[in-house]
């Protein structure tokens, strides 16, 4: 990318208190906090989860700027990225909701996939801090319009968590429930 590019890609996607907004409806009961670290710049939606309290399930709504944590995604900074997370990775309730077989987050990708017919679908990784997520480069948006294009990724995406049920069972495991 070229440096007046990124430059234009940086004074797009520097504010980002709308993405709280825009995920307010759809992630309903879970905790909007500024994420900054670790290669993001956008928000993590989450609440606490598991018997001991250590655990956190959510979601992370807003920009890649930095690959490297996130190499299993194949990404190409800066892009959109929108995924769903169980921490700590490897931890029991990561486990049981993430790496099992018939995993709530494993099946909520299998059907995902099969309703999603184009690009960019949903990525599944047992292992990275980012179970199940969906990717884009901002570099296929024209310049000046990588806002408007990111609110529609993000509705679209927010969308399907939404239609899978993945929302609504995420915060059910934090109320002690159980599902199926």
């Amino acid at each position: 990318m070229k440096a007046a590019e990124a430059a234009s890609v940086d004074s797009e996607i520097r504010e980002v208190a709308w993405i709280r907004g825009l995920a307010r409806p759809y992630l309903k009961g879970f905790a909007p906090a500024r994420e900054t670290a670790e290669g993001l710049h956008g928000y993590l939606f989450s609440r606490p989860a598991g018997r001991a309290g250590n655990s956190r399930v959510g979601f992370f709504l807003g920009f890649l700027v930095s690959g490297d944590r996130y190499r299993f995604l194949d990404p190409h900074p800066p892009e959109c990225l929108v995924f769903a997370f169980v921490h700590p990775p490897r931890g029991a309730l990561h486990r049981r909701l993430v790496s099992r077989p018939a995993s709530l987050l494993r099946s909520t990708h299998t059907y995902i996939s099969w309703l999603t017919h184009h690009t960019p679908r949903f990525q599944f990784s047992d292992a990275g801090p980012a179970a199940l997520a969906r990717h884009l480069p901002l570099a296929r948006w024209p310049e000046g319009r990588r806002a408007h294009y990111a609110r529609n990724f993000f509705i679209e995406s927010l969308a399907w968590l939404v239609r899978s049920g993945l929302v609504r069972r995420l915060a059910a495991e934090t109320q002690g429930k159980q599902t199926a």
